[in-house]
């Protein structure tokens, strides 16, 4: 029994550096103002792993659309990524929110949107994504993004 798919390690890789491009980006941004480490901040890691041959028609996507929904309903993104390695097609993505509370409160106003009730049609029409990990961050004490 393998404890570890390539999968698994593919998206921990990214996950790691995702957490590390973005803290260099964070530390020269607005969300590099230094917060108390007990504070309620988290970040949402997420990973998108689009269906083969799909990558471009999902970052188009969310280019065109996706983000100023995001946006409009306070769904912070420190940045977005894709995969290099041929083995992955991935998208990924790292957004900054004040607590998990806010986060299901934007998520929520976010899912009855109705302009991205219409991405999702669009999305059931032509399938663009195989599977998605989601993470939820704490900082540490130390981290230079908090």
């Amino acid at each position: 029994m393998k404890l570890w798919s390539l999968d698994r390690l593919a998206a921990l890789n990214i996950g790691l550096v995702v957490l590390l491009v973005g803290g260099i980006i964070g530390a020269r941004s607005v969300l590099a103002s230094k917060t108390k480490a007990d504070n309620n901040r988290v970040f949402e890691l997420r990973i998108y792993h689009a269906v083969s041959g799909k990558l471009l028609v999902m970052e188009s996507r969310f280019r065109d659309t996706t983000s100023k929904i995001l946006t409009r309903h306070h769904l912070n993104v420190v940045g977005y990524w894709v995969t290099v390695d041929a083995t992955d097609s991935s998208f990924v993505f790292l957004f900054a929110h004040e607590s998990r509370e806010e986060a299901k409160r934007n998520w929520e106003a976010f899912r009855l949107d109705p302009e991205f009730q219409e991405i999702m049609k669009a999305e059931q029409a032509e399938k663009t994504l195989e599977k998605a990990d989601i993470l939820f961050l704490r900082a540490t004490d130390f981290s230079p993004m908090r």
